[in-house]
């Protein structure tokens, strides 16, 4: 089968699901060959390093953002269309994992759980430290759950829902420019001084294409729970982000608990909206959040099957195994 059908088949997108789940990125991996992510991450860094200098005026640096925002994405988009044009399908399923974090958000929201659960609290607090940013150190039993499942809700989309959505929409090429696009984001479209101007267009192409994908999210996670649609459609907009608040709702919703309030980030206390009702977050809170978690990957392996299946029956006219 030609590459250009495969790197645009569920079929394929699926196969690269099961396969990340399953292996995710070993460490033993990483410690010799790094993340792709980590590549251009690098490149952003560099480019903003090079580029937004404090010399230069708010629109030229934000006319440099936009430079480094294109130079991102035609390169990640470049190296896409190699890999689908020279590669075969399995190429692709083995390529298009490296976009995905499924295994890799669960074990790190896991190796919060565990701890939290035993009453482990200077473990819990070291392991949330690794994937959020608040200041850990303040934190109580209740709040550790809550940031937990606030960036397991957030990342379902981030490092799920989204790069599968663009990989299915635009093959390889999509996956890539969506995680660049998401890295240069978290890098550098931040509101403070000296990322404002230069990180603008990042951070506002960055919220476009998680506009569906998030929206996605927050459904498949109320589906998931069996509940949270009433909260999640009255509460996502309360969040500053345009997109974070459609996952994150749906999980407060789906647990009954609240997610959001003050937090404290670089020892300055940050008032957020709450989202959701009721009790505040438990451990075991955060251990549902993850059963939660395990199932709505389960409803998109099914959503791209069954995408395989109208795929392969009207656009191709009729089904084939594509590998």
């Amino acid at each position: 089968m030609p590459a250009r059908l495969s790197s645009t088949s569920p079929w394929i997108v699926l196969a690269a699901a099961v396969v990340e789940a399953a292996v995710g990125y070993p460490d033993a991996l990483h410690r010799r060959v790094p993340h792709p992510v980590v590549w251009i991450g690098g490149l952003i860094s560099a480019l903003e390093a090079g580029l937004n200098l404090p010399e230069f005026g708010a629109t030229a640096r934000r006319l440099l953002g936009v430079v480094t925002l294109l130079t991102i994405v035609a390169i990640s988009a470049l190296a896409g269309w190699l890999v689908a044009a020279l590669g075969g399908a399995w190429a692709i399923v083995l390529v298009g994992t490296l976009g995905l974090a499924q295994r890799s958000l669960f074990d790190h929201v896991r190796a919060v759980a565990k701890p939290l659960a035993a009453g482990d609290l200077d473990s819990a607090r070291i392991m949330v430290g690794h994937i959020v940013g608040r200041d850990v150190a303040r934190l109580s039993e209740g709040d550790i759950a809550t940031a937990a499942i606030e960036s397991l809700a957030e990342s379902f989309c981030d490092g799920i829902v989204a790069p599968l959505f663009w990989f299915v929409v635009a093959g390889l090429p999509g996956l890539f420019v969506y995680k660049a696009v998401n890295t240069a984001d978290s890098l550098i479209g931040h509101r403070e001084p000296r990322w404002r101007a230069f990180g603008w267009a990042s951070a506002r192409f960055d919220d476009l294409m998680n506009l569906i994908p998030a929206r996605l999210a927050g459904g498949v996670i109320a589906l998931a729970g069996r509940g949270g649609w009433k909260v999640m459609l009255r509460d996502a907009g309360k969040h500053a982000s345009p997109n974070a608040g459609w996952p994150e709702a749906a999980m407060a919703g789906a647990l009954g608990v609240r997610l959001g309030g003050p937090a404290w980030y670089d020892d300055a206390l940050s008032q957020r909206p709450v989202l959701g009702e009721g009790r505040s977050a438990t451990p075991s809170d955060l251990t549902r959040a993850l059963r939660i978690y395990v199932v709505a990957c389960g409803l998109l392996w099914v959503m791209l099957a069954v995408a395989g299946f109208v795929w392969a029956g009207f656009v191709r006219g009729g089904f084939a195994w594509p590998l």
